[in-house]
């Protein structure tokens, strides 16, 4: 019996560090080691990260894009970029099944080519990008579009892989897809990249990290405002900022205007550095805007920081501050900047007396038995060829 083709179809992939690199190649790695040929189609990456030659159990295929002037594709001119030729290549390309990672736009060309060729898709869904548009600046055509987009991209699928329940509830809520045809994969992180053992960043003095996207809907901005608040009575305190988004520039604006001294944005850096300042990290930063139709994400920051051993601070409500309540991650605050400030000065005290160093061991166990990319990419990975695509079609 020949072995199931599969291609993954993706704006971002690896060497590229972002959430959905590390999950995609999790997925791909699943899929391989089921015994599937395993295609990646994605972007060449970022000028400064050449596509380096690794041993990988599957192909990947690169096209040309546009990017914007973070070197991101992010837009709808870069994503059109893409989707256009993977919509070509993909009526040449041999598959059995194909997976389409966001945004929507990408959802509609995998399932037009995959309507045209006959063959199954599946949506993998670790966001809801019609709920994000709702706290962006952007005309509510664009949010009508996306809508539509999403519905289109979630229903006409064989089936839809999501990160949480609560992600998968509001998945259905927007689209109106049945939870029957979804496959639960939690979220994760690469716990063989990011784990307590190994360097720390050789930093002078104690810092807080801040890993990952920088968006409109996570708000950021609220740790520098916290860190403004502390520095009187810690003036050594810096907050390490390791990332781009769409707010990204307003965020550096208020950093310069509250904390110009203690705030240092690196920028996206590889996965191997971002784990060495979070072990170095008196705590980890996370945020989402409650009450702006995110509160069911779970960001990838926390499971990054627990691998690592080191504490996170969570400001926000819903499912990310109950994973860091229920697992004993960290501490969860509400969304001001006087409750951030004061978990500041907790960190702090508990990375002098040891109490930090004492749990560090207990999250990295956790990270390990709960959030493992490559268990939840295998799991995914069998649920897709475990039969299901009869019904596909």
């Amino acid at each position: 019996m020949r072995p199931r083709k599969v291609v993954i179809v993706s704006r971002i992939f690896l060497p590229e560090p972002a959430a959905a690199s590390f999950r995609l190649a999790a997925l791909a790695r699943g899929f391989a080691a089921e015994g599937a040929d395993v295609t990646v189609l994605t972007t060449n990456p970022p000028r400064a990260m050449a596509a380096a030659t690794v041993d990988e159990p599957y192909r990947i295929v690169r096209v040309p894009v546009l990017r914007d002037s973070e070197d991101y594709v992010r837009g709808v001119a870069q994503y059109l970029s893409f989707d256009v030729q993977a919509f070509a290549r993909l009526l040449t390309m041999n598959a059995d099944i194909v997976v389409s990672e966001p945004p929507p736009t990408t959802g509609l060309a995998v399932w037009l080519s995959s309507a045209l060729r006959r063959r199954p898709y599946i949506w993998y869904n670790p966001d809801v990008w019609t709920s994000a548009t709702l706290n962006m600046d952007v005309p509510s055509v664009v949010t009508q579009l996306m809508r539509v987009a999403e519905t289109v991209s979630a229903r006409r699928a064989g089936g839809v892989i999501t990160v949480s329940e609560s992600m998968g509830e509001e998945l259905r809520r927007v689209t109106g897809v049945g939870r029957d045809k979804m496959f639960l994969a939690e979220n994760g992180i690469d716990t063989d990249t990011f784990t307590a053992d190994g360097p720390a960043e050789p930093w002078d003095g104690p810092y807080f990290v801040y890993a990952g996207s920088v968006s409109e809907w996570q708000g950021m901005d609220i740790f520098i405002e916290a860190l403004a608040r502390i520095l009187p009575r810690h003036p050594g305190v810096t907050l390490h900022v390791l990332g781009r988004g769409s707010d990204l520039t307003r965020v550096q604006g208020v950093a310069a205007r509250l904390a110009p001294d203690n705030v240092v944005f690196h920028g996206v850096q590889p996965p191997a550095r971002t784990a060495a300042f979070l072990r170095g990290a008196v705590a980890a930063l996370a945020s989402v805007i409650p009450h702006t139709g995110y509160d069911f994400s779970k960001p990838t920051k926390l499971y990054a920081a627990a691998a690592c051993g080191t504490p996170s601070i969570y400001a926000g409500v819903g499912a990310g501050a109950r994973l860091v309540s229920e697992n004993r991650l960290g501490t969860p605050v509400e969304f001001t900047p006087e409750a951030v400030a004061d978990a500041m000065e907790h960190a702090l005290d508990d990375a002098r007396s040891g109490e930090r160093e004492g749990a560090r061991e207990r999250r990295r166990t956790w990270a390990r038995e709960n959030a493992s990319l490559a268990a939840s990419g295998r799991a995914a990975a069998a649920w897709v060829l475990s039969g299901f695509t009869r019904d596909a079609r």
